[in-house]
């Protein structure tokens, strides 16, 4: 009996054109580190009476098909994931290309999504896939990774792959060493750490089927929360979380002529406590919420540029 092992796994992805409908053809070799995604049914204890002590069978509940997916912040295959997470860009130039991805938009792509496992086999697809949430973290040094929370609307276990041939993406990744963080278009210094999470807040249409999928997943009003860990050297932050002002705060990332940049245009930080833990450095805190801001009162936007010449 063959045993698989992750290293002899893969991930393959397509857009879909009707949600729930995984195309024929055209998968892309999505760059992974992790994958919980998966579907999950629950057993209802049974609460019949008259039966003695010991409890009948229990009965299943509905399928729930979800998960996370830990991805490097690349520049090219991310800009799938953030076509997901925000809708197709407007992309601009002849090569490179620039692709601007904006938060606030009323439909959001569908995706499948297939875990391939080809030592057992099986070969689990994902149909209409979307993207809930997208979260990361930059700090000094280690690996730069995107977490992307999705929901699906089943999953279909096959032995072989319905996804044929996939089409491989050069990886052109990102490293922390690369990245900035700028306030009000200034460096921000003396941080420790930065987390970042949009969020589509999806609403699962659970209606009444008779397969036990749901109906759609329709995003809600976005969120965009975070942290920032710093070394306290001055009392800027501090005076503008009392004072309730917002400010813009643009993270990115360049490697030659690639580029990433992730702007949130008006970023509320919350008064945080200013902590003395020993003789070391004080480190202060802050979470922060965004809201509407800049040109088009957007939440956030997200450029890209690099060789891809679309991701419609």
């Amino acid at each position: 009996m063959a045993r698989q092992p992750g290293a002899r796994a893969a991930l393959a992805l397509a857009f879909e054109t009707v949600y729930g409908t995984p195309p024929a053809s055209g998968y892309l070799r999505m760059p992974l580190a992790s994958a919980s995604l998966g579907a999950q049914q629950e057993l209802l204890a049974s609460e019949l009476l008259g039966y003695g002590r010991d409890p009948l069978a229990p009965v299943l509940d509905a399928v729930t098909a979800d998960g996370d997916v830990v991805v490097p912040i690349d520049a090219r295959a991310f800009g799938h994931w953030l076509k997901g997470a925000f809708g197709v860009p407007t992309t601009t130039g002849a090569g490179p290309y620039t692709h601007v991805f904006q938060s606030g938009s009323w439909s959001l792509p569908s995706m499948a999504i297939e875990v391939q496992m080809p030592q057992v086999p099986r070969f689990a697809m994902y149909r209409g896939c979307v993207v809930d949430k997208v979260n990361w973290t930059m700090q000094r040094s280690g690996l730069l990774t995107a977490t992307v929370s999705v929901v699906a609307q089943g999953e279909t276990v096959q032995v072989a792959s319905a996804a044929g041939a996939l089409t491989d993406i050069p990886l052109a990744r990102f490293s922390h060493f690369q990245g900035s963080l700028e306030r009000d278009g200034v460096p921000l210094g003396s941080v420790i750490s930065a987390e970042f999470t949009y969020a589509n807040n999806l609403d699962r249409i659970e209606v009444i089927r008779g397969d036990g999928m749901i109906d759609g997943a329709d995003p809600a009003q976005a969120t965009l929360t975070g942290r920032i860990t710093m070394r306290l050297a001055s009392t800027a932050l501090i005076d503008q979380a009392i004072s309730g002002a917002p400010c813009e705060l643009e993270a990115a990332w360049v490697s030659g002529s690639d580029s990433l940049t992730f702007t949130a245009h008006a970023v509320h930080l919350s008064r945080p406590r200013v902590p003395l833990e020993g003789p070391q450095g004080v480190q202060v805190t802050f979470d922060f919420q965004g809201a509407q801001g800049g040109a088009g009162s957007r939440l956030c936007t997200t450029t890209l540029v690099n060789d891809v010449a679309s991701y419609a």
